[in-house]
Parts: structure tokens; sequence; C-alpha cells
């Protein structure tokens, strides 16, 4: 497990010949190894998050709590990825429609674990290119790496495609969005979007920087629907066909599947992906839309070659209870507490959180291809 203060280890390499900005942590000259990925689904910031969010007597927020239950989990992979769905843009803060929330939220999931944070999607520019600026301005100020929007077309330059050095690892991740809300994005920032010859243009160029893997995170198809689309389906095939690796889609706020192909052919091509992680944290609390998962992956360098060792899912759900008059919100380990009725509030509770367990095991069981559910057995987790 990193040390807390694992960031004070990044250390921040600028390449001049191309200007390419490169994160790099106990990079070591190996030729063989294992890193940790885990993803994590949407993390919103509804208005009765931000309420619940203010601490009265400290007169501040705090969303550290939101992750007690699941900071281990967090914190035990090598980088954690996050979907970051609202602004950083100062106040006032709002939820839906146009998100604006406390910086505290950043600092509560770096706290938690978050070493990356993706920020292309639909609510980019709820608070206009200022918002782009402060968000990226915040990230920044907390040493939380970032892609996706970007200041203006030189800082585009030098974080697209970003790359992440670790050990004998190196990998590439792309960040894209079908869309702003109808809102246009304003000059000179930038929003990835989802477009097919600028995909390419992305890849072929982290194709040039000598990656293991290339990772594309998606802000795609259709809300609230557990089946993912023929539009997403036919979008993944293309960035599949364009040279990358593995795909992590976001934006319905409900489960979809995730497929693992493994290839036997002599060039070992391999690909996986996953179409939305539903809710990581929000305040939707429709069947279905209370819950997501985090997907961890694990990748091996074995003599020079990298290949997928294993990937599985860990399911969550999003707890509320009333506490001293005021709505919390925690995001829980499904697989810990779905045999611990006495740890919630109310029966109903309870129920909520075993119907999300059982719906989505019953979706995965059906649509998932060679990707498992790790489960808490033992005082640890297991892939099944």
């Amino acid at each position: 497990m990193r040390s807390p203060m694992r960031f004070t280890t990044l250390c921040l390499l600028l390449f001049i010949s191309s200007f390419q900005v490169t994160y790099a942590q106990n990079t070591k000259d190996t030729a063989s190894g294992e890193l940790s990925l885990l993803f994590t689904g949407d993390v919103m910031g509804h208005g009765p998050q931000i309420t619940s969010a203010f601490d009265k007597e400290l007169n501040a927020y705090d969303y550290t709590r939101c992750f007690k239950y699941i900071s281990a989990e967090m914190s035990a992979a090598d980088y954690t990825i996050a979907n970051l769905e609202v602004t950083l843009a100062g106040p006032p803060y709002t939820g839906y429609p146009q998100f604006s929330s406390p910086d505290e939220l950043a600092v509560g999931c770096k706290n938690a674990g978050v070493d990356i944070f993706v920020t292309s999607n639909n609510h980019s520019c709820d608070r206009g290119g200022s918002g782009i600026k402060r968000t990226i301005e915040v990230l920044d100020s907390l040493n939380l790496i970032h892609t996706g929007t970007y200041k203006d077309s030189l800082e585009r330059k030098a974080n697209n495609p970003l790359i992440i050095e670790h050990d004998c690892f190196r990998l590439a991740i792309l960040n894209y969005t079908y869309g702003t809300n109808g809102i246009t994005v304003p000059a000179p920032t930038i929003v990835n979007l989802l477009d097919k010859d600028l995909i390419a243009r992305d890849i072929a160029l982290a194709k040039t920087k000598n990656v293991d893997k290339i990772i594309v995170v998606t802000h795609w198809g259709n809300e609230y629907e557990s089946n993912a689309g023929t539009w997403q389906i036919n979008m993944g095939q293309y960035i599949f066909e364009q040279g990358a690796d593995i795909i992590i889609g976001a934006h319905p706020h409900v489960l979809q599947k995730m497929v693992w192909e493994k290839q036997t052919d002599i060039n070992g091509k391999e690909s996986l992906i996953v179409y939305s992680l539903g809710n990581f944290i929000s305040n939707q609390r429709d069947r279905k839309k209370d819950g997501g998962a985090m997907f961890k992956l694990t990748l091996r360098k074995e003599n020079g070659k990298t290949s997928i060792k294993e990937a599985g899912h860990i399911l969550t759900w999003v707890y509320t209870p009333i506490e001293d008059g005021v709505k919390k919100y925690y995001v829980l380990p499904c697989s810990k507490y779905e045999n611990n009725a006495a740890f919630f509030d109310s029966e109903t509770s309870y129920n909520q959180m075993k119907l999300f367990i059982s719906d989505s095991r019953a979706l995965f069981g059906e649509q998932n291809e060679q990707v498992g559910e790790y489960v808490y057995e033992n005082e640890k987790w297991v892939l099944r």
C-alpha cells in the first residue's frame, strides 16, 4: 500500500524536444514487474452533497469522511483514477444542472487515494472558460494529475496524451467526452471531444511515446441505460482499431458490461473495455443509480512484454444515513457490508444496497466476459 504522502515522490519531467510532460513515480530500470490501476465511476456534486459536506463547527467543507469506508481499497492501487464530473469553479457552489463544488471535494478524493482525475465530460463547461481554468489550477495546486481539459493549446500539447511512468511501466492515458450539454467551449480553453479524427491523431501520437499500454477514458452512452448502445460499441471498436488497448467508460450513471478479449495470436494483442462504471458518489438514489463499481486492473511485464494479468470489479454503493439531523454520504465497498445488516441505520437502507448488489450481479453475470468480481473473504479481496 502506498504511503499517504506518496505524491511527494512524484517528479515532473519536461522533455524539451516534444514539450511532453511525463509523471514518474518510483521509476526503476527493470524489465519485469506489476502495476495496479483502479478506476472509479462518476464523482458527482449534487446540491444536497454540498450541504452535507459543510461542517458548521469548522465553518468549512469536508468530504474526507465520505470515503472513510472505501479509502483502504482506493489507496491500495499504484494509481487510482476517477472521473471528476463537476467543476471546481469557486462559489457560488451549485449542483445540477451546472455543477461547481468546493475545492475540498478534490481534497477529500486525494486524501482517500485518488491520484489522477479525468476531467472531460458533459459538465466540463458548466462555468465557462473560467471554470475550466480554475478546475485545472485547483488540481495543480493539490498535485493531482489530470487530463481531458486544458487552458489552451500549449497546455494540451504538453499534457496530451498523459504519460505515466512507474517502475518499468510507461502508460498513455487519453480522455474524451461526447459533448458539453450544448455549451460552446470558449477559446482558448479545450475540452477533448469524442471526434474520430482527433482520437486517431492522439492515439497515433501516443504510439510514438514508447508506451506499454494506451488507455482511453470515454464519457459516452445513454443515461440510465444498463445496456451499452450501438454507438458506444461501434466507437469502442473504432478506438481499438486505432491502437488503444483499454477503454474505461462513464456517463450513463448506471453500470454497463465489461469485456476482456484475451488474444492468443503471435502479437499477443488483447483488449479490455468497461462501458460504464456508474456513480461513485452522487445524490442519485433511484434503483441502479445509487451505486457503481471500481474497476481494478493489474498489468504484468515479463521480459519487456506487457500484458493484463488480472481484471475485476468491486461493487460500491452510496449509503446516506441521517446523522445529527444531516444527510450523510458514504461510499461502501458492497462485499464488506452485504452480510452486515447491523451496520445500517435501517432495514430499508440495507435492503436497498442488497437490491443494488443483486441487480449488478445479474447484469454482469449475463453480459461480462472474462471479468469477475472482487469479493471480501477472510480479511482479503479475492477475485471470483
